[in-house]
C-alpha cells in the first residue's frame, strides 16, 4: 500500500478501506490469523528458486505515484538505463509497474484492461521489450476488491485465477500484491489463494506480499510468498527511513534464502535526504538482506545517485548466498553496531550513527563473531580500500552516516596499510568572532606502523584553523595515537547555519602509496534565543527530521506536502503556536547554555481521530531530560516540562509507539523556551 493514497482515503473519506486492514493503526490480527501464527502453511511459493538472494530492480511508485509520467516510455527507459548505466551488470533485474497501470473497469469478460493512454501497446509488448534487454517485468494488484488508489482500480479478490493467468500470458515475472479494500477476508486465505493461482499458471513468478506487516507475515508467509512487507510505506525522509529500519531489524530470524523481510523500496535519489543519509539507507537495507528496488526516476538521477546504487561492494553484502539478515549488537546513544554473517565466514559490520552529531562508534572483530586472531583484514565498502587491523573496528561516523566494513580473520592482511581511526571533538558549535578549541586524534588500529603522519583541519574560506600542538609524527605504532589541538575561529558576522569542517589525515604504510582518511564534521554557527520566553516555532531550528512530510510551523502535520496542515488541535482545543510533526521526528534548537526551561502542551492531533501512538521527549545535549511516556489519540493533551540549564542544544523528539509511524501526527503546542 502506498501511504499517501491510504492517508488521503482515511483522512478525507476517499476509498473504502476496512478497519481490519488499516496500515500501522495498532490493530491486532484477526482471530483466525492469530490462531494460525505459530504454524507455516504447507506448500512452496510460485517464485521458489528465483530469489535465493533478495530481488533487485526498479519500482516506479516512489518517484511517480499515479502521475502521467508513469507510462510505457518510462518503463522502457528504465530498461534501457539498466543496461546502459551498468545496473544490470550490478545485479538489478526487475522492472516493476505499481498501481494505476490498468483501466478502472474490467472488460465484459471480467479481464483486466491496461490503460490505453499509459500503455498503448499493452503489457505484453512492454514485457517483451523488457525481456529483450535480458531483464524481467513486474506488475501490481491488491488482495481486495480495488487497489489502494482512490480512483478505484480493480483488485484481484475473487478474480485470483483469472488475473494470475493474464499476468502469466503477458509474460509477467513478479507480482506485488497489496492489501487495500480486502473486505475483512482473512489475510492468510487471501494471500494463499493468489499463491495457488500463480502456481497454477505454470510460470515462475516472484510473489511479493504487501500487507504492511499488519498480520505479522514473517510468522506465516514462508512458503506462501517469496518476500513480505514488514512495515507501512516508506517516504523520502530521514525520519521515515529510520523508523522503518528500526521495525525491520528485530525480524532477522525470519529471513533467509527465498523468504525475505521487505522494509519497502529505496528512496535513494528522490531528494528528501542527503547523500550521507542515502548511503546509510542503502547500507542498512543491504545489511538487512532487504530487496533493493530502486524508487527514483533514473532518467533524472545524478552521478551521486548512480554511485550509491551501483556500489558492488555493498550490493555483494545484500546478495550474499548465506542469506543472513544482520543483527544488532548495540545501539546505545544512537551508536548502532549491526553485524551480518557472510557465506565466506567473514562478517559485515555497519557502524551507523543515528544522532545529529558526529560520534565515535566501536566494536571488535571477536564481538562481531570472528575467532581470535593476530590480524584481520578490513575492507571499507564505501572507500573501496583494504586495511589490516589488530581487532578493533572503530570510526568517527558523521551525523546520520554509516561506515560499512567487511572483516575477515587473516594473518596475511599485514600486506595492507594499517587501519587508522581519525576523530575530532569540539567542532559542534562555533560563535562568530570567538575562538573554539577542536581536538583531533589519529589512532593506529593496525598491526603495522603508520609512517610520516600528517593531520590537518579543513575549514571554510575566511575561517582560521591553527594547530596549537604537533600535527605530525614520524611514526605511529600499533595502538598509539597522535592528538592535536586546534584553535578555530569563524569571522565576525558569519551567518547562522551549518558549515563543513573536515579532519584529514595522511600516512604511509611500510610499503606502498600514501593513505588519506577524511572525517566530515559539522560546525554549526547559531544564535541563542533572546532573553525571556520564546515560542519554538518563532526560532530557527538547527535541524529537523520528520517521519512524514516536513515539520510544520503553527500547523498540524497534515499530509506529505509543505504547508498542508491545519490548525493544531488536541482533544478539541486549538493552539495558534506550535510544531506539527509525525513520528519519528526530531527538531533541534541551539540554546547556547542561555536557557533554563522548555515547556509545552503535547498530544496526538485530532486530524487522525483516535488513532496514533507516540512518545514525546526532550533531549538536552543528547541526554533525555523529559518524556511523556506513551500517548495515544484517545489520551488528550499532556504537559511536558524540562530543565535545560547549561545545554548547548535541545531536541524535541517524537518516537512511534512501537507499531510504526502511521497516524502518528504529534503536536508540540505552545512549546516555549525560557532564556
Amino acid at each position: 500500500m502506498r501511504q499517501l493514497s491510504a492517508r488521503s482515503a482515511r483522512l478525507r473519506g476517499i476509498g473504502a478501506l476496512t478497519a481490519a486492514v488499516l496500515c500501522g493503526a495498532g490493530l491486532g490480527a484477526p482471530a483466525a490469523v492469530a490462531a494460525a501464527q505459530d504454524s507455516t502453511p504447507a506448500g512452496t511459493s510460485p517464485g521458489a528458486g528465483l530469489v535465493d538472494t533478495p530481488p533487485m530492480g526498479f519500482n516506479n511508485w516512489n518517484s511517480t505515484h499515479c502521475r502521467p509520467e508513469f507510462n510505457e516510455d518510462m518503463v522502457k527507459g528504465m530498461a534501457d538505463l539498466f543496461v546502459a548505466k551498468g545496473l544490470k551488470d550490478a545485479g538489478y533485474r526487475y522492472i516493476n509497474l505499481d498501481d494505476c497501470w490498468a483501466e478502472s473497469q474490467r472488460d465484459a469478460n471480467g479481464k483486466l484492461v491496461p490503460d490505453p493512454v499509459r500503455f498503448p501497446h499493452g503489457i505484453k509488448a512492454v514485457a517483451d521489450y523488457v525481456h529483450s534487454k535480458g531483464l524481467k517485468l513486474g506488475i501490481y494488484t491488491s488482495a481486495g476488491t480495488h487497489t489502494c488508489s482512490s480512483v478505484g482500480f480493480p483488485g484481484a479478490l475473487g478474480h485470483e485465477y483469472s488475473d494470475a493467468q493474464q499476468f502469466a500470458d503477458w509474460g509477467v515475472d513478479y507480482l506485488k500484491y497489496d492489501n487495500c479494500n480486502n473486505q475483512g477476508v482473512d489475510a492468510q486465505k487471501r494471500y494463499t489463494t493468489m499463491r495457488d493461482a500463480l502456481k497454477a499458471t505454470g510460470r515462475p513468478i516472484v510473489y511479493s506480499i504487501c500487507e504492511w506487516g499488519s498480520n505479522k507475515p514473517w510468522l506465516w508467509a514462508k512458503g506462501v510468498g517469496d518476500l513480505w512487507r514488514t512495515t507501512g510505506d516508506i517516504s523520502d525522509s530521514w525520519g521515515s527511513m529510520l523508523s522503518i529500519m528500526k521495525q525491520n531489524l528485530p525480524l532477522a530470524p525470519y529471513a533467509g534464502p527465498g523468504h525475505w523481510n521487505d522494509p519497502d523500496m529505496l528512496e535513494v535519489g528522490n531528494g528528501g535526504m542527503t547523500d550521507t543519509e542515502y548511503r546509510t539507507h542503502f547500507s542498512m537495507w543491504s545489511v538487512m538482506a532487504a530487496p533493493l528496488l530502486i524508487g527514483t526516476d533514473l532518467r533524472q538521477a545524478d552521478d551521486a545517485t548512480y554511485q550509491i546504487l551501483e556500489n558492488k561492494d555493498v550490493i555483494a553484502v545484500d546478495q550474499d548466498k548465506l542469506g543472513k539478515q544482520g543483527v544488532v549488537l548495540s545501539s546505545e546513544g544512537g551508536r548502532w553496531v549491526v553485524v551480518k554473517e557472510m557465506a565466506d565466514g567473514g562478517r559485515t559490520v555497519a557502524l551507523f550513527n543515528e544522532s545529529d552529531r558526529a560520534q565515535r562508534i566501536a566494536t571488535t572483530a571477536t564481538a562481531a563473531g570472528l575467532a581470535t586472531g593476530h590480524a584481520y583484514r578490513v575492507r571499507d565498502l564505501w572507500q573501496h580500500r583494504d586495511y589490516n587491523s589488530a581487532g578493533t573496528l572503530a570510526a568517527t561516523v558523521p551525523a546520520h552516516g554509516t561506515v560499512l566494513l567487511r572483516v575477515w580473520k587473516d594473518n596475511h592482511s599485514v600486506v595492507y596499510p594499517p587501519a587508522a581511526e581519525l576523530g575530532a571533538t569540539g567542532a559542534d558549535f562555533v560563535q562568530p568572532g570567538k575562538t573554539q578549541q577542536v581536538t583531533t586524534t589519529l589512532t593506529d588500529l593496525g598491526r603495522t606502523t603508520a609512517r610520516r603522519v600528517f593531520v590537518d583541519l579543513d575549514v571554510p574560506d575566511g575561517w582560521r584553523a591553527e594547530a596549537t600542538s604537533p600535527a605530525t609524527a614520524r611514526t605511529l605504532k600499533s595502538g598509539k595515537a597522535l592528538t592535536t589541538t586546534w584553535s578555530v575561529t569563524a569571522p565576525k558576522g558569519t551567518a547562522p547555519g551549518s558549515y563543513g569542517v573536515n579532519a584529514v589525515a595522511t600516512y604511509w604504510p611500510s610499503h606502498g602509496d600514501a593513505v588519506t582518511t577524511r572525517v566530515p564534521l559539522r560546525a554549526r554557527v547559531a544564535v541563542a534565543p533572546p532573553a525571556g520566553d520564546s515560542f519554538a516555532s518563532d526560532l530557527t531550528a538547527l535541524s529537523s527530521a520528520n517521519g512524514w512530510g516536513p515539520v510544520e510551523k503553527d500547523h498540524s502535520n497534515g499530509e506529505s506536502a509543505a504547508g498542508d496542515g491545519k490548525t493544531l488541535t488536541i482533544a478539541g482545543t486549538t493552539y495558534a503556536k506550535g510544531l506539527g510533526t509525525n513520528a519519528a521526528s526530531s527538531v533541534e534548537y541551539y540554546t547556547g547554555k542561555q536557557c533554563s526551561a522548555l515547556k509545552a502542551t503535547v498530544g496526538v492531533d485530532d486530524e487522525v481521530g483516535d488513532r496514533g501512538s507516540v512518545t514525546f521527549e526532550v533531549l538536552a545535549d543528547g541526554r533525555k531530560v523529559a518524556s511523556t511516556g506513551l500517548l495515544k489519540g484517545t489520551d488528550g493533551a499532556q504537559q511536558i516540562a524540562a530543565d535545560i540549564s547549561g545545554a548547548q542544544s535541545v531536541q524535541l523528539v517524537v518516537t512511534d509507539g512501537g507499531d510504526g509511524p502511521d497516524y502518528d501526527h504529534a503536536d508540540w503546542a505552545q512549546p516555549t523556551f525560557s532564556c
